[in-house]
């Protein structure tokens, strides 16, 4: 009995050092780009697009479509980062498993 209160604890002391690092992710960045850096996306750790900045010479009015690619071409490059970077900071406390759900 003793040692199953003793490894209730030490799952609500995870479960709370877990809830901590998800929400502290919401502080972190990563940029995603495209084009050589003629489109950044900034997103952070709860993958909300935080900023995105254009370059004024990629502007062209007659080629919308190449400008529509870049900024979803450096959205999911931010995206692809952000998963990392939760993945990272998360797999610290799964061991690396990935565990569907969980984060």
């Amino acid at each position: 009995m003793q040692q199953m209160q003793q490894m209730m604890k030490q799952v609500k002391k995870m479960q709370e050092e877990m809830q901590k690092a998800q929400e502290g992710l919401k502080d972190k960045t990563v940029e995603g780009s495209a084009g050589g850096g003629a489109v950044t996306v900034t997103v952070d750790g709860h993958k909300q697009v935080k900023d995105i900045v254009i370059k004024p010479e990629v502007v062209d009015p007659e080629d919308v479509e190449m400008l529509q690619d870049l900024v979803l071409a450096a959205v999911n490059d931010a995206m692809r980062k952000a998963d990392e970077m939760v993945g990272k900071e998360m797999g610290r406390f799964t061991g690396g498993m990935n565990i569907p759900g969980l984060f």
